[in-house]
């Protein structure tokens, strides 16, 4: 079982350079995307650019006022959902 969560942030480069060079989770070594997976253990850490979000997407920041760090999405994965909710 991995434990993978999503995190919507402002500066996709710095987010990337504190979870590498502080936290040394294992990073692409260029941005080439919104959308960047760093990794360390079992653990994934999905990290988008929030301006990339469709506006309509629930955990979207809208305005300077709304509070930031809503845009979390903990996902679960493992082999097979199925065999698991058979047991």
């Amino acid at each position: 079982m991995n434990l993978r969560l999503e995190l919507f942030v402002e500066r996709l480069e710095a987010s990337v350079a504190f979870y590498k060079d502080i936290l040394e989770f294992h990073a692409p070594k260029e941005i080439t995307n919104t959308y960047i997976s760093v990794r360390k253990g079992n653990i994934t850490l999905g990290l988008g650019e929030m301006k990339s979000l469709p506006v309509s997407h629930p955990l979207r920041v809208s305005n300077d006022s709304q509070k930031k760090g809503f845009g979390v999405e903990i996902v679960i994965e493992v082999d097979d959902v199925n065999e698991l909710y058979i047991k």
